[in-house]
């Protein structure tokens, strides 16, 4: 394991924390969502109580290597400014001149937040001059950016190489701390619900779940493509199928049976031609699905069956909707696993969530806050959790 950065001695020194404040920002270009940025703050905080000068750098959006105003990091800085007890400065950008005369005059106590990385290029082309450069304005390293852990950039896999002294956050080790044990110390019965759009971004990790789960509940889009796929062969009417997965899916449905994990699929679902606010639905058994019909939620039968087997459960792990539940018609199926989880985390289980989608559906039923742990990383957790390793934690494992 790297070190972690209370082990670290960071008086009257300049510390570089790559974060992720990569939040969403409404029409009028604020933040909408500072959860990533409260996130942050316990590594902030420490760094500056043990007398640091703290240099923040983070990416926001896709600008593909090109100044994009309404990507700047700005907004980021006034939300900061107002959740933290010390000076926040905004570079206007995160090399150059300027930038090492900011740097440069930073005190401890101070916070300097660099502007969007991915203005260059070079940040995600893992650029070697770039990460140098990167390197030159602080003493030691300390990643705290989790959502950007599974990718091989410049500020948190090639300028790591540049530091003697070099730890992870508080956020970075609570989240492996807590992903790392559900996978090789769950306490059992040991549950995981499945749901999103598509099976494809989680071949590795349902690969994975049939070795190590009891069960696995899937909902979502994705469970269109097991319902369709042989043995079980449904019509699923119009629902989304992805037919170059159907084999895959076969072959996970097998692998579940072979090990012994109870696999649970929709038994009912909510059904509507349009998937729209205003949309009629309507509530029928898988196989009464019509060619016209979508599923676009799960239905009562299977909401009871999926909250029966979390009510016996010790750990939960939720990535992905069981339905779009960004629209009333349809949001049942997410909000009935969201209070489920609520409750059984009172009553001791843990519960862990890990996705964008499924952290925004506990911000929208304002539940955010009721399970054990909310990942701030959506394709990071699904690759450590694949058991895939992650390139930003293994850079702060190696020597200078």
């Amino acid at each position: 394991m790297p070190k972690h950065v209370k082990d670290l001695a960071v008086k009257g020194k300049k510390v570089f924390v790559r974060t992720d404040y990569n939040v969403p920002l409404d029409a009028e270009g604020q933040v909408s969502d500072d959860f990533r940025i409260r996130a942050s703050l316990p590594t902030i905080e420490h760094l500056l109580k043990e007398g640091a000068a703290v240099i923040l750098a983070s990416h926001l959006g896709r600008p593909k290597g090109v100044v994009v105003p309404e990507m700047s990091l700005a907004p980021v800085a006034q939300i900061l400014a107002e959740l933290v007890h010390a000076d926040v400065l905004f570079a206007p950008d995160c090399v150059g001149d300027e930038v090492v005369a900011l740097a440069a005059d930073l005190e401890p106590g101070q916070i300097l937040l660099l502007e969007n990385l991915r203005f260059h290029a070079a940040e995600t082309s893992n650029d070697p001059d770039f990460s140098r450069e990167l390197s030159t304005l602080a003493d030691i390293y300390v990643n705290d950016a989790f959502g950007t852990a599974h990718r091989a950039h410049a500020s948190n896999v090639g300028m790591a190489a540049h530091f003697q002294e070099k730890a992870a956050g508080f956020l970075l080790m609570q989240e492996i701390d807590f992903l790392v044990k559900a996978i090789e110390a769950p306490r059992r019965p040991f549950t995981v619900v499945l749901g999103g759009s598509k099976v494809s971004g989680k071949i590795d990790l349902l690969k994975r779940l049939a070795e190590i789960a009891d069960n696995i509940l899937i909902g979502g889009g994705m469970a269109f493509t097991f319902l369709a796929a042989p043995p079980l062969n449904h019509n699923v009417g119009s629902s989304l199928v992805e037919e170059d997965r159907l084999k895959f899916a076969s072959d996970v449905i097998d692998l579940c049976l072979k090990k012994g994990v109870n696999l649970v699929l929709p038994s009912d679902c909510i059904a509507g031609r349009e998937i729209s606010e205003n949309a009629d639905s309507l509530e029928l058994p898988i196989r009464a699905l019509e060619d016209d019909l979508m599923g676009l939620d799960i239905g009562g039968r299977t909401i009871e069956s999926f909250k029966n087997i979390l009510d016996i459960s010790k750990t939960v792990l939720w990535n992905g909707p069981m339905g779009v539940f960004e629209m009333t018609p349809f949001q049942e199926g997410t909000l009935a696993v969201a209070r489920k989880l609520q409750e059984i985390t009172k009553n001791g289980a843990t519960t862990i969530v890990g996705g964008g989608d499924s952290a925004a559906a506990l911000k929208k039923f304002k539940l955010d806050g009721c399970v054990t742990h909310t990942s701030t990383g959506g394709g990071a957790s699904l690759e450590l959790l694949s058991g895939i390793s992650l390139p930003a934690f293994e850079a702060l494992k190696g020597t200078k």
